[in-house]
């Protein structure tokens, strides 16, 4: 009976480790390379990392452009971005383009 419980535990580990291998390799974590445009001539490329939050991306964009972070906002098609989470929680990869706005 103990050998059993313990190769079920094992399993399970291997099973646990397995899901978080694909997770990892699904997000893709690391620096990537976002445009921002405003459709005012203004076309910001931002390098970030895909774990940063939304929130870091406007201050990196508001650094390069010269505007105040908070009063950015970002979009794609009709999403809007929250600050509060992540860039590969969005599936925001390598090269995409972002629409910014200001309010």
């Amino acid at each position: 009976m103990y050998k059993k419980q313990k190769v079920g535990a094992i399993i399970k580990e291997m099973y646990r480790l397995i899901f978080v291998v694909k997770y990892v390799d699904r997000h893709q974590i690391g620096i990537i390379e976002v445009v921002c445009n405003d459709h005012l001539g203004k076309k910001v490329r931002v390098k970030c990392n895909s774990d940063d939050t939304i929130w870091d991306l406007k201050k990196l964009i508001a650094a390069q452009i010269g505007t105040w972070w908070d009063k950015t906002l970002l979009k794609k098609w009709y999403t809007i971005f929250k600050d509060h989470v992540s860039l590969a929680d969005y599936e925001i990869h390598d090269g995409m383009n972002l629409e910014l706005y200001y309010q």
